[in-house]
């Protein structure tokens, strides 16, 4: 694949008004999530579950992508067409979880570092040839006593630019994801610091193993408290502060940033997207959109319950997140509206 197909991938994924809807769970957390409505975690639980996902008519309208995991790449619609055929024909975007988990990380105690670099490249070559045009990788930093350690950050941020580096050889658009976790009880001044000094770690990689920034997408989590902290940041300054520290450290070139929503309830994640885009629009280099799982998908899990006579109503909860996210990467979300669709 070209530079410039990478490139033009890149901004369709950032298109105006669209984002990502993140269906890459692994089978452990996608059986938690099973749990919370009382379902079986069977493969064909799991199918269906992404079936009713991925065949909601209209999704196109608001995502522009999915990210797959290794199972759901390889899987088919209750009518045999395989997802990834399904996804592209409705004008979405296949994309895939090419990391293999967070592990933890040698005389760091309770840090992580994330693994799958052995084989990338041909892992990454099977993926294209299966129709996936994007890829993407997550780094965890958690925030506590002594943590982040330099050590945690240097590594984290190392594989992220040796990960970016193979999948644009291989012809896919790398999503860079650093997430900052919640956990804890950090102030949002100490997220804010850590934000920074993280993405400025990534940056370096990214320039050190070359990576084309115009043909890359980043996912960083938003700069917000620690849940167990007493003073939680309100929306506008959860905006300010992100934005802040993004434009410190993140490059012009980069083609779009889509925010993780990291365990943030899912009308608080399109909150503040749309507090970001409606208080800088129009003064930043690159779009500001959204890369939600749980943030998307809790309101049609909770409506489906694992019933067949459910996926309508399911279908439906997801195409009205989706639609709100995509006011949010406009400014033009409101409350009101979370409101009338629940009223009509």
């Amino acid at each position: 694949m070209s530079g410039h197909d990478l490139a033009a991938t890149a901004q369709a994924i950032v298109a105006p008004g669209k984002g990502i809807l993140a269906a890459d769970e692994s089978t452990g957390t996608i059986e938690k999530r099973f749990a919370g409505i009382k379902v079986g975690n069977t493969e064909e639980n799991r199918r269906a579950y992404r079936d009713l996902l991925f065949g909601a008519k209209g999704l196109a309208q608001h995502i522009s992508g999915v990210i797959l995991y290794d199972e759901t790449i390889r899987q088919k619609s209750a009518n045999g067409t395989p997802f990834v055929e399904l996804l592209a024909r409705n004008g979405i975007l296949p994309g895939i979880k090419v990391d293999t988990g967070a592990k933890d990380l040698a005389l760091c105690p309770d840090e992580k570092v994330t693994e799958g670099l052995d084989n990338l490249g041909k892992r990454c070559a099977e993926y294209v040839k299966m129709g996936a045009k994007f890829a993407k990788w997550r780094a965890v930093i958690t925030i506590g006593a002594e943590m982040p350690s330099s050590t945690c950050i240097a590594a984290n941020a190392h594989a992220l630019g040796r990960y970016a580096a193979i999948c644009q050889a291989a012809g896919l658009v790398p999503i860079v994801e650093p997430e900052v976790l919640m956990d804890g009880e950090h102030t949002v001044e100490r997220c804010e610091e850590v934000t920074e000094w993280t993405l400025n770690a990534v940056y370096e990689a990214l320039y050190l193993n070359r990576v084309t920034l115009e043909r890359s997408v980043l996912k960083p989590s938003m700069v917000i408290a620690g849940k167990n902290c007493a003073r939680q940041a309100g929306v506008e300054e959860v905006a300010e502060r992100t934005v802040r520290i993004l434009k410190r450290t993140v490059p012009a070139a980069v083609a779009g940033i889509v925010f993780l929503s990291g365990g943030q309830s899912d009308e608080v994640a399109t909150a503040h997207l749309n507090a970001m885009n409606q208080m800088f629009k129009d003064r930043l280099p690159w779009p500001l959109s959204f890369s939600y799982g749980r943030a998307l998908q809790q309101p049609a899990l909770k409506a489906w319950k694992g019933a067949a006579a459910n996926v309508a109503a399911a279908q439906a909860a997801l195409l009205h997140r989706a639609r709100m996210n995509g006011l949010a990467c406009l400014g033009r979300y409101s409350v009101d509206q979370e409101k009338q669709a629940l009223a009509a």
